[in-house]
């Protein structure tokens, strides 16, 4: 998983905010295989295995209908580390009966959709390997078909589902944005990303080191769309990994030139992207 080490800035975990905890932990156990890492009365921490926790969900005091079409998580998507493990999860998912939204073949990847129970986007996916993704030039070849679900299904064999397997990541963050010209600014020239596929004035695919996302943009709630209130599910925030103290201070520098809000908050340090998604910058 070098795509997501240093030298590299990546998205290493998210913080959701849900209406129930307890129903949410439910879910994201026995349906999508995560073991708890800590809890309190209304937090809680997940992991994969004996790994690093990744998601981080947090109950919320009074709850607001969600409203639709605004900024915010389209999905986070979860990297396992190979065909067969996704096998497993997917004839895991298929068991439990739980809705999915769908499976897809990426070229760059295979990946299966749903959603948690207040509506929070997953991605489930395994990458193929780096060697087989087509580049012109500075773009990579993506698209959306059918999966091979047989094939992914039968790459497992034997192998039974225990959980997420040890080795999962967060793999990227998709977000819905209010518009892509700034926010493309903001997360290029601000934080450092390159631009690796763009779908006309509808969606753009960032990274670095030469991943295939690290972050999906798009506009598919509409050009112009709100941020939702801060009691409504969804995203509390990501965080991204930054390489080094010398990164984050050109980093700072750069979004400051931006016009971008840079605050510090118990130690942690948190900016805003033009779309009013909220970003924890973590330093090694």
């Amino acid at each position: 998983m070098t795509f997501h080490a240093d030298p590299n800035i990546y998205a290493k975990s998210v913080t959701l905010k849900v209406s129930d905890l307890e129903k949410s932990l439910l879910f994201y156990k026995e349906v999508i295989g995560f073991s708890i890492d800590s809890q309190e009365k209304k937090k809680a921490a997940l992991r994969a295995g004996a790994g690093e926790a990744f998601l981080f969900i947090e109950e919320l005091d009074q709850v607001e209908p969600k409203k639709l079409r605004t900024t915010g998580l389209y999905h986070f998507a979860i990297l396992v580390p190979s065909r067969e493990q996704l096998g497993m999860v997917l004839n895991h998912l298929l068991e439990t009966g739980y809705p999915l939204q769908g499976a897809s073949d990426h070229y760059v990847s295979e990946a299966i959709y749903l959603a948690d129970p207040d509506g929070n986007g997953i991605e489930i996916y395994r990458d193929k390997k780096s060697t087989e993704w087509k580049w012109d030039g500075d773009f990579v070849s993506m698209d959306t078909t059918y999966m091979d679900t047989k094939g992914v299904l039968a790459a497992a064999g034997n192998g039974q589902w225990n959980g997420l397997p040890e080795g999962t990541i967060l793999g990227h963050i998709h977000l819905h944005v209010a518009e892509l010209e700034q926010t493309v600014d903001f997360y290029v020239q601000g934080l450092g990303f390159d631009i690796v596929q763009k779908y006309g004035s509808q969606a753009f695919f960032l990274s670095t080191g030469r991943y295939h996302h690290h972050i999906g943009l798009n506009v598919s709630n509409g050009v112009g769309a709100p941020v939702p209130k801060k009691n409504q599910v969804g995203l509390a925030y990501y965080e991204l990994k930054i390489p080094s103290q010398e990164k984050f201070a050109e980093i700072k520098q750069r979004l400051t030139q931006l016009g971008a809000i840079i605050t510090e908050e118990e130690g942690k340090w948190y900016t805003y992207d033009p779309s009013g998604n909220t970003i924890q910058l973590s330093v090694s």
